[in-house]
């Protein structure tokens, strides 16, 4: 595969990878041992950053799109994911919140559709 494909199912941002890694190509095999046993490069990229969008979103509770609408567009390190944290940036609290919302929404759309299903299968 790829090695942008790669990097993203490691969950690694591809410009912070080693040049082998970038130049190469990444057998399923050689996937399935970095997952198993990471490198160090790959623990420390994990650890420390810099993290690809997904990721930085993940971190944060927000979604990748309310990412770019606060204006990050760019990897950040872990180091700059616990600073946002600590300042808490308004964007940050109201991309959030827009999350909050939206997960409690799937949350009540599934119920629903259970509670549909189940009051169709009581009348078969």
């Amino acid at each position: 595969m790829k090695p942008a494909t790669a990097a993203k199912k490691l969950g690694v941002y591809l410009p912070a990878t080693p040049a082998s890694f970038q130049e190469g190509v990444v057998t399923r095999a050689e996937l399935n041992e970095l997952q198993a046993n990471p490198p160090q490069w790959l623990s420390e990229l994990r650890r420390n950053g810099p993290h690809p969008r997904p990721v930085v979103a993940a971190k944060l509770g927000v979604s990748i799109a309310g990412l770019a609408r606060g204006g990050v567009t760019e990897a950040l390190t872990t180091e700059q994911i616990e600073a946002l944290k600590q300042e808490r940036p308004e964007w940050l609290e109201k991309e959030r919140a827009t999350q909050a919302e939206v997960r409690k929404e799937a949350v009540r759309i599934k119920q629903q559709k259970q509670e549909k299903e189940q009051r169709a299968a009581e009348r078969d």
